[in-house]
């Protein structure tokens, strides 16, 4: 539930309030209603705030403008100079205009002092679990993967910020016969010397010569013999003994390795790491059972669910040979979550072309009478694409994630940090290039809604003049320099009579934007919508760069420059804490 976050709003509400009660003694209503009503007007340059009166009208028996009247009279009898310039009725509508002194005592200076940033923005919020980065073992990390990981981390920050007790959690795949086919070809095929180091990328590139040769050979009198050398191999692996289960010990854990490495690279942290491999027993077990007692039954030599009455058909959950299938898997995984954690809500974060296997999965958990069934969730997204089509890592035609860390951050040195090189430490330039690969990545990938597809440009996601992440960086490199060039100390007293001098409506504007940063946090995390985020914070910067350019700061007077500056600080410091909450880092200076 969405607490009072916005202090002009409360103070809004508590006005509004009274001159309800004094206006209608004999109503009842609800104090969240009014808070909920304010809005922003339409038109900044007629109004700041505006109040409908349409939801009380029945309760008041009377029209929505006599409402705004009768409620205007009551305003206007109590002493709101402090927080109100001007207050009018507009037909159903109560416009409201702040004072500058408003805006700075009620928001200003809680950025200022960073109480902005760690009000209680929700209560009684379900314990959550969110599933995110569900990479095979034995492939190689490329671009696509990140949409997946950078969507999870960002609504698990975003939550957290929301004061919502999250679980990261992930599910990589170490199971399977794409491990079959990548331990077939190290065993009888590999040619080539393992390496000292970035064996998780080369074990990747092994598995799409393994795939090539399988499919090369589909039809020939070799087809026999590697289906019976890869059913070996699933047996050992099941059995957890053998050569091959030594080799697929050590294989995995090379590409865990690497996606350590990517994890760290991203600053992402799990709770747990739930393996494939770890359901295999597990999930059969709890299968075989629901079959003895009849909940599951048999058709054509495989066990399941008949759900064709809930139009979701029959859900295969033990093959006709014995074994699982990921329906399996995630039946017995989802009972472990809950157990294991306690959560209330169970977030999956898979693409959408998963989004048939979810419902047949839930609708398993319902009907065998798992009670969390109802609180399990799954969030689908659409997947990354090349600008020349769609990703593959059987085919081999994908962006190794290493790879493109490596050249993106090449060639942001190249473009923007060099010219640097004998004024800046190295250190600096080389942290500061991994800075803006970071945010080019991460926000190129949350910043498109689930429901689209992503095509991944890295030209285009590295402009500064765009809505990107380096963007939003340089916005906040900027003021921050600004900052710095007009020695503006953030460690004196905040001089609230400054904000007298304001009155350009570009810097009303900036005030008000800033003042919606956590309702747009709390959106994002209700609707579980990072764009919502990046929207916010794009448009804040493009109206920052209107406010500097309508406002002159360095040849302003004192009072003016310093009420200025003030704004600059609370953007920068907005950008940076909604940036951070996307698991994007500021460079200082770029």
């Amino acid at each position: 539930m969405q607490m009072e976050t916005n202090t002009i709003l409360t103070k809004l509400t508590d006005i509004l309030e009274s001159s309800i009660k004094l206006a209608y003694p004999d109503a009842q209503f609800n104090r969240k209603d009014i808070y909920d009503s304010i809005g922003q007007a339409p038109n900044i340059e007629m109004a700041h705030y505006a109040f409908p009166t349409f939801r009380f009208a029945k309760a008041l028996k009377q029209g929505p403008p006599q409402i705004a009247g009768a409620i205007l009279d009551k305003i206007q009898e109590q002493e709101t100079s402090k927080l109100i310039k001007d207050v009018k009725a507009q037909g159903p509508y109560l416009n409201f205009t702040l004072s500058a002194d408003a805006y700075f005592e009620n928001l200003i200076s809680e950025v200022r002092s960073g109480n902005f940033f760690t009000k209680k923005l929700t209560s009684n919020e379900p314990k959550t679990m969110i599933e995110y980065s569900q990479p095979n073992t034995h492939k190689e990390l490329h671009v696509g993967h990140m949409r997946n990981l950078c969507l999870g981390n960002a609504l698990v920050r975003i939550k957290e910020y929301c004061d919502v007790d999250v679980h990261p959690v992930t599910y990589p795949g170490d199971s399977g016969t794409h491990v079959a086919k990548c331990l077939w070809y190290l065993k009888y095929h590999n040619q080539d010397t393992i390496p000292e180091t970035n064996k998780g990328e080369w074990l990747g590139r092994i598995y799409t010569l393994a795939n090539t040769k399988l499919e090369d050979e589909l039809g020939s009198d070799k087809e026999d013999d590697n289906r019976a050398k890869l059913t070996e191999i699933l047996k050992q692996l099941h059995s957890e003994s053998g050569e091959f289960y030594d080799l697929w010990q050590e294989t995995r854990q090379w590409s865990i390795d690497l996606m350590k490495k990517t994890y760290e690279w991203a600053d992402v942290e799990f709770e747990r790491w739930f393996f494939e491999s770890e359901m295999d027993a597990p999930s059969l077990k709890i299968c075989e059972d629901y079959y003895k007692d009849g909940t599951f039954i048999k058709d054509d030599g495989a066990i399941g669910m008949d759900l064709s009455d809930d139009k979701l058909g029959f859900c295969i959950l033990i093959k006709s040979d014995g074994t699982g299938l990921y329906s399996t898997k995630d039946v017995a995984l989802a009972i472990k979550k809950f157990e294991e954690f306690g959560v209330e809500k169970n977030i999956y974060i898979v693409d959408s072309r998963q989004a048939f296997h979810f419902k047949q999965v839930f609708k398993v958990l319902e009907k065998i009478g798992f009670e969390q069934a109802k609180d399990c969730y799954h969030l689908p997204y659409e997947m990354v694409e090349l600008t020349d089509g769609a990703m593959s890592s059987r085919k081999g035609n994908i962006v190794p994630l290493t790879d493109l860390i490596n050249k993106m951050e090449a060639k942001i040195k190249e473009d923007y940090l060099n010219k640097y090189q004998g004024e800046w430490d190295q250190a600096e330039i080389d942290e500061t290039a991994t800075k803006i690969a970071n945010g080019a990545i991460k926000y190129g990938m949350i910043k498109i809604d689930n429901n689209r597809k992503i095509v991944f440009d890295m030209n285009e996601w590295l402009k500064l003049d765009g809505d990107t992440g380096p963007y939003l960086q340089y916005v906040y490199a900027r003021i921050n320099s600004l900052l710095v060039k007009q020695g503006f100390d953030k460690s004196k007293e905040f001089n609230l009579s400054n904000a007298a001098s304001l009155e350009n409506i570009k810097e009303y504007e900036l005030m008000q934007k800033i003042s919606l940063f956590n309702d747009v946090a709390i959106k994002a995390h209700e609707q579980n919508k990072t764009s919502l985020l990046t929207t916010y914070l794009f448009e804040l910067g493009k109206l920052f760069n209107s406010f500097y350019a309508a406002c002159p700061i360095a040849s302003s007077e004192e009072s003016l420059k310093q009420a200025r500056l003030e704004l600059a600080y609370a953007t920068s410091e907005i950008i940076k804490h909604g940036l951070a909450i996307l698991g994007i880092k500021v460079p200082d200076r770029m």
